[in-house]
């Protein structure tokens, strides 16, 4: 897991509902990051399954609703079979990270937590075990520990690409 997008002085948190968000390349990778789509759930559920991960039982809801972002690599376009990474969110919590193993470390999951920053209306959250501490801790989120696992928090005006 990995990824970060920056841009801009100011992160864009104006996730109108009922709209997608602008697809992001991102700079230093060969990957953009956009809204999945309903075509991709399945690539969704397999990256998820892969890192054992939880998958939502509304998965197919969520990607309706916008509430899922991909990895693709390339320009805005590529075709399903190229998701790289996935981001789930629900509301300002992040659900599931999950990026191919041959792509971690390529900031993929970076760019997905970065681009689920802007799309929330405040602080970021997540709940994650151990071995992903350094991963949340180098974009910038306070970690605590609560009944045996992590929870971490990315401030609202925080710059997750770090």
């Amino acid at each position: 897991m990995t990824g970060g997008d920056g841009g801009g002085d100011e992160p864009n948190r104006d996730a109108d509902a009922g709209t997608t968000p602008d697809a992001d390349t991102v700079p230093d990778t060969d990957v953009s990051i956009r809204a999945a789509r309903d075509d991709e759930t399945g690539a969704i559920r397999h990256l998820l399954d892969a890192a054992m991960l939880t998958v939502p039982a509304n998965l197919p809801e969520r990607v309706a609703g916008g509430d899922a972002l991909v990895a693709v690599p390339g320009e805005i376009g590529t075709e399903s079979a190229d998701v790289v990474g996935a981001l789930v969110l629900d509301g300002t919590r992040v659900e599931a990270v999950a990026v191919r193993k041959r792509r971690r470390a390529d900031g993929v999951g970076t760019a997905l937590v970065a681009a689920a920053a802007r799309r929330t209306d405040g602080p970021l959250t997540a709940t994650f075990r151990p071995q992903v501490r350094p991963f949340y801790e180098a974009l910038g989120f306070e970690v605590a520990e609560r009944d045996e696992r992590l929870f971490g928090t990315l401030a609202a005006d925080a710059d997750a690409t770090r």
